[in-house]
C-alpha cells in the first residue's frame, strides 16, 4: 500500500462534499487538541516520553484522516482548509515549545514561520483568505519528514544508550524537512501569485 496518497481510488474522481461532520474532519479536530497537551507536556511537566506519544498519535492522524476521506468519498471542502491549517499550527506551535524548552535554536523556528509568513501575506492581499490550492506532494514529504524528526529529537533527550545517534539522525531528518519546507514554499508562492493574476484577469473581463 503507497504511503503518500493511500486511499485514492484509480478512476474515480474526488468530489470535494459541503460535509462538516466527517470522520476526517474530526480526526483534523483531535490533532488541533493535541497542540496544547503537548505543549503542557514539554513545558509544564517535562515528559518527553509523553510528548513524543502525541506528536505520534497527531502524525497519525494526519495521514489517517486522508486515507478515510479518498477511500470512503467523505472529501469535504473544510477539511481542504482545516487540515493545512492543522498541520501548520502543529509544526510551528511544536517549534516555538521546542524553543521554550531549550531543545532546538530559534533560528529553527524562523526557517519553519518565514515562509509561511510571506505565504500568509501574499495570499492576504490577493484573495482575502484562503487561496484553496491542492497540497503539494512536496508539502506532504516535507510535513512527514518534519512531523518524524521532531520526536525523534525529542526521544534523542531521553537516556536510551544511543542518544547521541538519535540526535544526528533527527537532526538529518529535519533538515530534509526544512529543505522541502522552503521547496514548497517556493512553489506555494508561485502558484497563488498564478492564480491571483487570473482571478484578476477573470474579474477584470467580466467587470
Amino acid at each position: 500500500m503507497k504511503f503518500i496518497g493511500a486511499g485514492s481510488r484509480p478512476g474515480r474522481p474526488q468530489v470535494d462534499h459541503d460535509l462538516v461532520f466527517t470522520i476526517p474532519n474530526l480526526l483534523t479536530v483531535v490533532r488541533f487538541m493535541g497542540v496544547p497537551l503537548f505543549i503542557w507536556l514539554i513545558l509544564a511537566q517535562q515528559e518527553y516520553g509523553a510528548g513524543v506519544l502525541v506528536l505520534a498519535v497527531m502524525g497519525s492522524t494526519d495521514w489517517i484522516d486522508g486515507y478515510v476521506a479518498r477511500r470512503f468519498n467523505q472529501t469535504s471542502k473544510l477539511g481542504r482548509v482545516l487540515d493545512p491549517i492543522a498541520d501548520r499550527l502543529a509544526l510551528i506551535a511544536v517549534a516555538v515549545t521546542l524553543v521554550i524548552a531549550g531543545v532546538v535554536h530559534w533560528l529553527y523556528l524562523a526557517a519553519l514561520v518565514i515562509p509561511d509568513a510571506v505565504l500568509l501575506a501574499l495570499t492576504l492581499s490577493l484573495f482575502g483568505g484562503h487561496p484553496d490550492l491542492p497540497v503539494s506532494m512536496v508539502g506532504k514529504v516535507r510535513t512527514g519528514l518534519l512531523l518524524l524528526g521532531t520526536p525523534m529529537l525529542l526521544l534523542s533527550r531521553l537516556d536510551t544508550g544511543f542518544s547521541g545517534e538519535l540526535f544526528v539522525a533527527a537532526w538529518i531528518v529535519l533538515g530534509l524537512g526544512l529543505v522541502g519546507h522552503w521547496i514548497a514554499a517556493y512553489n506555494y508562492f508561485w502558484a497563488i501569485l498564478r492564480k491571483g493574476r487570473l482571478q484578476a484577469h477573470h474579474d477584470d473581463g467580466t467587470a
